[in-house]
């Protein structure tokens, strides 16, 4: 599969400093844009500025590293593969959150179709041979809440919680699985990678995340500076470098979002202004 660089508009993030003795792996998902081929209006437009700084704004005071709006501001989404065998969900690309999930097979209140032309999936662990569940004395569990859960029994699992900034939320139970992305492999060419992933198996959705939302998806990928988002996970095993990249086609919609190795096309660059 082709990278196309040109025409789009490439932002570049460093998540913290680079780990040090990291691989020069890197992953990159091909996102689609959730409003592509529509009519663009001046009131869409002033009206998505507003979700997204109401966006900025709420991540002040909510923990886990802050938060996004599922409805409106999260415009674009990816594809990945969860499980042995794998099987494809849709999430949305958030870099304002950590966590990363997806709906399970026990969920209520989990969407079941999606007016965006994709086959929504809910994830079983039973599917898969190198599923299985994270329990309440893991490290991770305890990173996540700053230390043991005083009423979590230790062989029990350990459960998630977030809230984003509209109000809708999401709660389950950690899992750990193999999640399959693409890496670049020369030429601008990508392979399939994988690697091993504690993510959210969503049990209750709620707000803009439940049944009632036409345009569903399967999940979300957080891209946050907490241990817990895929690119901290990723770059603690060395498997990439702790910074991503996205590129985004604002003409056709969609484009590429770049983990562990930031490309540096021949492309005008506007420099963000920072404290703003």
């Amino acid at each position: 599969m082709g990278l196309c660089l040109r025409n789009c508009l490439c932002i570049v993030l460093i998540a913290t400093a680079a780990v040090g003795g990291v691989s020069s792996n890197h992953g990159v998902f091909s996102v689609k844009y959730r409003y592509a081929g529509r009519e663009r209006s001046l009131s869409l437009l002033k009206e998505h500025d507003a979700r997204r700084q109401h966006r900025i704004l709420a991540g002040v005071d909510l923990p886990l590293g802050g938060t996004s709006r599922p409805d409106g501001v999260g415009l674009y989404y990816a594809k990945i593969g969860i499980g042995t065998p794998p099987k494809d969900y849709y999430v949305q690309v958030d870099t304002g959150s950590d966590i990363m999930w997806v709906n399970c097979i026990q969920c209520k209140e989990c969407p079941r179709r999606s007016s965006l032309g994709i086959e929504l999936t809910l994830y079983d662990i039973k599917d898969s041979s190198t599923g299985k569940f994270v329990t309440c004395d893991q490290e991770f569990c305890h990173g996540v809440y700053g230390g043991p859960l005083t009423d979590c029994m230790a062989n029990t699992s350990c459960p998630y919680l977030e809230i984003y900034g509209d109000g809708s939320s999401t709660t389950g139970y950690f899992v750990q699985d193999v999640v399959q992305y693409d890496k670049v492999s020369g030429d601008l060419q990508t392979t399939s990678t994988n690697g091993s992933l504690i993510f959210g198996c969503g049990a209750r959705q709620s707000g803009n995340l439940d049944s009632t939302n036409e345009e569903a998806l399967d999940g979300i990928i957080g891209f946050g500076k907490s241990n817990s988002s895929m690119i901290s996970q990723l770059a603690s095993s060395g498997g990439v470098r702790k910074m991503f990249a996205h590129c985004l086609d604002g003409i056709n919609g969609g484009g590429i979002f770049a983990i562990g190795h930031v490309v540096q096309p021949e492309v005008n660059k506007t420099p963000l202004v920072p404290n703003q």
